[in-house]
């Protein structure tokens, strides 16, 4: 039987004493989406019924069977992008941006999920591009976190489209 996910914590975990009755790994995608199947670190397996809610590691849920299961950001695939100067790295992150890559700021680089489509462009502004295998915890900056609107799903995902020309990212 499948353990069903409906609810966050949403106090904080030093608030109660809490007893964590299992852990579970999950990439970025799957925690921004907050739906799909899983299994927890036991192997049991797992439906995420969380959508607009975004999952970062350390988060708690709540179980179907009322356990407190602790969410981890999983290792994956990333790319890790340094830069000569910081006017580079500036620029890198610009660039990313305008095209809504999730993207974690480090210390002097950036990482971001390991996306083919973007090689060449990181080629061209980037000293140093390399893989790494690490857990994912990626700013939104300005974006807004994913949330429901009036009876939709609302979440700022990666799409492409020509942004030489003015236009307005509300929606309604």
């Amino acid at each position: 039987m499948t353990v069903r996910i409906k609810s966050k914590l949403k106090a904080a975990r030093h608030a109660y004493k809490l007893r964590v009755g299992g852990t579970l790994s999950l990439p970025f995608a799957l925690r921004r989406a907050g739906r799909g199947a899983a299994r927890l670190a036991s192997g049991e397996e797992v439906a995420l019924e969380l959508p607009g809610e975004l999952l970062r590691g350390g988060d708690l849920l709540v179980a179907s069977d009322g356990r407190v299961i602790e969410v981890l950001a999983a290792p994956e695939d990333l790319w890790q992008v340094e830069c000569d100067s910081s006017a580079q790295l500036a620029r890198a992150a610009y660039l990313l941006g305008e095209r809504h890559v999730p993207v974690e700021p480090r210390e002097g680089l950036l990482w971001l999920a390991a996306d083919p489509a973007l090689e060449e462009l990181l080629s061209s502004v980037a000293s140093r591009l390399t893989r790494v295998r690490a857990p994912f915890e990626p700013s939104l900056g300005a974006a807004p976190e994913p949330h429901a609107h009036a009876g939709h799903e609302h979440g700022h995902h990666l799409h492409q489209h020509d942004h030489h020309h003015p236009h307005r990212h509300d929606h309604d």
